[in-house]
């Protein structure tokens, strides 16, 4: 009970004073309030780059062919890009992959 008393006059004497923004500017500065600004940035590059995905960009078509997904950008498999895959979503990672390397052949020749 003691240490809850000094924490409530802590608090008390500090909120009496009517400086309510100065108690919450030192409660953000014991906070590491930059570690949080850093992983939220993280994770805006993480959404920025999935967003530039082939699958993405291009909106492939996705369907069942046979027993996997194919995602297949064009009219068929001979003449567009295609991935095939278990899930929808490893089928349009292998569309990203088919994608990229047809697009490096293209600016090799």
């Amino acid at each position: 009970m003691e240490s809850y008393d000094a924490i409530y006059q802590a608090v008390r004497s500090r909120i009496s004073n009517g400086d309510i923004g100065g108690a919450v500017a030192e409660a953000i500065r014991d906070i590491n309030i930059a570690h949080y600004f850093e992983q939220a940035s993280q994770e805006w590059v993480i959404a920025a780059s999935e967003q530039q995905r082939p699958s993405v960009l291009f909106k492939p078509k996705v369907y069942i062919d046979g027993d996997q997904w194919c995602a297949l950008y064009g009219e068929n498999l001979i003449d567009g890009a295609c991935g095939f895959g278990d899930s929808p979503a490893k089928a349009l990672y292998e569309f990203d992959i088919a994608f990229n390397a047809s697009n490096l052949k293209k600016e090799g020749e």
